[in-house]
């Protein structure tokens, strides 16, 4: 099987997935640009947090051309991103227990506010335990996962649950259990993940959403315009300076 032929095959079975994930999808996906633009409309804050790749897409919404100027990274160190050695420490954080508890109590997030947690099981208790402690504290939580994981795996929580029993709203991306889109003869392992290209998909369709809402209120969303293109920069300064207070990263 030649190598041309197995691109191929990714790039269907990616575009199944977010063909199931539009349509499957479309009413969390509205409830959550919704839930988003409520957020805006009434002065709050957006975050959005990730560990290890499931980070991508969150670092994907924040501070970008063409996105909502409003969402901010909820940074956990040695686990948000693939900048730490050994890069397996980020996996063995993600198991720590109390973590999350510590970040929140650290972090600007308050009541009023909304974080999406991206977590493709959805089992650790990282993540487990950040939507739970920010609920508890009054935040409305967005869960991204593959519910697939709940139905077929073991939650590593003590609570024995997972991301999506402790969210307002969950968006399955319907990636199946190991997050590898095709097997092969001579290649022992499954491969080709598509986790990253659907969810950062499902991230920037929700923020269509909560744009298109705003608008419809007559509210004109703070989009950031790319720093490329003439008068760019000084649209994004504009907008960073009058919605500072609920703009973290640029501190």
């Amino acid at each position: 099987m030649s190598e041309n032929k197995l691109a191929g095959q990714f790039f269907d079975a990616a575009i199944g997935l977010l063909q199931r994930v539009r349509d499957e999808e479309a009413g969390h996906i509205t409830a959550a640009g919704s839930l988003l633009a409520d957020t805006v409309a009434d002065g709050g804050r957006i975050f959005a947090f990730g560990a290890g790749h499931s980070s991508l897409p969150a670092q994907d919404v924040v501070y970008r051309a063409g996105g909502l100027a409003l969402i901010n990274l909820l940074a956990v160190p040695g686990v948000v991103g693939l900048d730490v050695m050994p890069a397996t420490l980020g996996s063995a954080l993600e198991r720590v227990n109390g973590l999350a508890g510590a970040v929140l109590d650290t972090s600007p997030v308050q009541a009023g506010d909304v974080l999406i947690v991206i977590s493709l099981s959805g089992r650790n208790p990282l993540p487990v335990e950040m939507a739970m402690n920010a609920r508890a504290l009054g935040v409305r939580v967005i869960g991204v996962t593959s519910l697939a994981y709940a139905e077929h795996t073991r939650s590593r929580h003590s609570s024995g649950t997972f991301l999506k029993d402790h969210c307002d709203l969950v968006i399955d991306s319907k990636i199946d259990i190991g997050d590898a889109e095709l097997t092969a003869d001579g290649i022992a392992a499954p491969f080709a993940p598509a986790s990253t290209v659907v969810t950062s998909a499902l991230m920037q369709a929700v923020v269509a959403a909560a744009a298109g809402e705003l608008a419809a209120r007559g509210i004109d969303p703070p989009m950031l315009r790319s720093g490329n293109v003439d008068g760019g920069h000084e649209w994004n300064g504009r907008l960073l300076r009058e919605y500072g207070d609920r703009i973290f990263f640029r501190h």
